[in-house]
């Protein structure tokens, strides 16, 4: 099983957490979650208006092992307007725009979508279940 939660976050409400949403799947092989700004595929949605985020921005998908990954997914544009990073206890690490990084087992972390433009920004907290 892997669970996400999700917070819009912007200056004016630096960690607040009102409106967080959830989203959770089974660790079954081709299990996908989405996150982005179109609500008709992704499960997790973000302001339509935070153009920083693309209509499909990232991609969890469950391996053949039960294993989880997060991808960056490339957009319309060839330069991102965001940055994102993956953070596992003490380790933080970028994740390359059209790039693939495998999540732990048993483990919990943070992805967060910074605007490059703006203090705001998207976190995806997630927990894999060993």
């Amino acid at each position: 099983m892997l669970e996400l939660t999700m917070a819009a976050v912007s200056a004016a409400d630096e960690g607040a957490t009102a409106g967080m949403l959830m989203a959770d799947a089974p660790s079954e092989p081709g299990a996908v979650l989405r996150v982005g700004r179109d609500k008709s595929v992704c499960r997790l949605s973000t302001p339509d208006d935070w153009l920083f985020i693309s209509r499909v921005h990232l991609e969890f998908l469950c391996g053949p092992d039960g294993g989880w990954q997060v991808s960056w997914l490339r957009g319309s544009q060839a330069d991102p307007s965001s940055e994102v990073r993956l953070t596992v206890g003490e380790y933080a690490q970028p994740i390359a725009y059209g790039g693939t990084v495998p999540l732990p087992r048993g483990g919990s972390g943070e992805i967060v979508i910074h605007d490059r433009t703006a203090p705001r920004s998207i976190n995806v907290g997630f927990y894999h279940e060993a």
